[in-house]
């Protein structure tokens, strides 16, 4: 029952106006600010009640019969209008309230909000809401000016502006909360979804469609950076080819060649883990980076990852076969260009195929 009800109010809040190019967010934050002045007038009526004064009472009703009348005039007159309207009857009941009961009470900061709903009513219009701004600017000073040279109408007492302060200020936090929040959520959901694309857009990017594993232009950036920080004692590089690659396409089809290719790199991330950075280098040829690690401790990766490998069993119809693996394994010397050690490493790796494949050669 009380979420019908809700669902009934929120139907009223989001209604159309009906006219054409109306902005629907600003519409609905001038019904939620004008709703929430309602209740705040009908709670500071609570407070007033014990002020036995005729003016007051007029004062409240006044107050909320012009806030009933905003909200009434948003379901049949144009957004702009009731805009123009909001702010033009605020200022003089922030300037009746601020008269009658003074500064303290402190309904002079719903100035603010007026100035916030104002920069978002329309779009452009720069320098009309600037000028805008100074005016509420120089409305407020000249409050301040006026309330501390000569005494409020009515003297309020200290529980009573206290309690008055408190409300005024949850609702000015609160109907500030509502601008803000109706209109930077669509910006922010629109800018989360601009860095996720951003981000997806660097990951392809960076990333071999295939295998999963970063690309030849990563591996590049990487290990420019990796030399450029100088933050490990000792790099490793290695680049591994699939023995007789070729004869699986020609054997098999190009489908099962890509499922080697995928199969293959999963296992070097299995097996490897994230101590390495690993990067297609290109066909069926596979670049690894051990960070912080010589070339002896590289080689027992390397060939705990042969070993492995050639463990693995792929099937084609009713065919199974496996691969193997060879693997140039170099150092880099801190002192030469990283190009030159990727050299050493692919120079390895061809002895290593010469002399019968399926090796880690270091």
């Amino acid at each position: 029952m009380i979420y019908q009800w809700f669902q009934k109010v929120a139907e009223l809040i989001n209604k159309d106006t009906g006219e054409a190019n109306e902005s629907p967010k600003l519409i609905v934050a001038i019904r939620i600010i004008t709703i929430s002045m309602l209740i705040y007038v009908a709670v500071s009526g609570i407070i007033y009640i014990r002020i036995s004064n005729i003016f007051v009472m007029l004062i409240l009703i006044a107050s909320f019969i012009t806030f009933l009348f905003i909200l009434i005039m948003s379901y049949h007159t144009k957004t702009r209008t009731v805009v123009y309207t909001l702010n033009i009857l605020t200022l003089i009941w922030v300037t009746t309230i601020v008269n009658y009961f003074g500064w303290d009470v402190g309904v002079q900061h719903f100035i603010v909000v007026m100035l916030i709903l104002s920069f978002f009513s329309g779009y452009a219009q720069y320098r009309l809401k600037i000028c805008y701004a100074i005016a509420l600017c120089i409305f407020r000073i000249y409050l301040y000016f006026l309330c501390h040279t000569r005494p409020s109408i009515i003297e309020l007492d200290t529980t009573l502006t206290f309690a008055l302060q408190l409300v005024n200020t949850i609702a000015i936090f609160w109907c500030t909360s509502v601008i803000a929040y109706i209109f930077s959520k669509d910006s922010q959901v629109l800018d989360g979804k601009l860095i996720a694309y951003n981000d997806q857009l660097v990951s392809q990017a960076n990333t071999d469609a295939l295998t999963g594993l970063y690309n030849r232009r990563k591996a590049k950036d990487y290990m420019a950076a990796l030399v450029k920080s100088n933050e490990h004692d000792s790099i490793s590089l290695a680049i591994g080819d699939i023995d007789f690659f070729k004869k699986v396409n020609d054997n098999y089809g190009h489908d099962i060649g890509d499922v080697v290719l995928k199969q293959v790199a999963q296992t070097m991330k299995t097996t490897l883990r994230k101590q390495v950075f690993i990067a297609r280098w290109g066909g069926e040829e596979f670049l690894i980076v051990f960070p912080s690690r010589n070339g002896d401790e590289a080689f027992v990766s390397l060939d705990q990852l042969r070993k492995n490998i050639k463990a693995m069993q792929f099937y084609a119809g009713e065919k199974n076969f496996s691969v193997s693996m060879t693997f140039g394994l170099a150092e880099y010397d801190f002192n030469g260009d990283i190009e030159v050690t990727l050299k050493e490493a692919d120079e390895k790796l061809y002895i290593g195929k010469a002399n019968g494949r399926d090796q880690v050669v270091f």
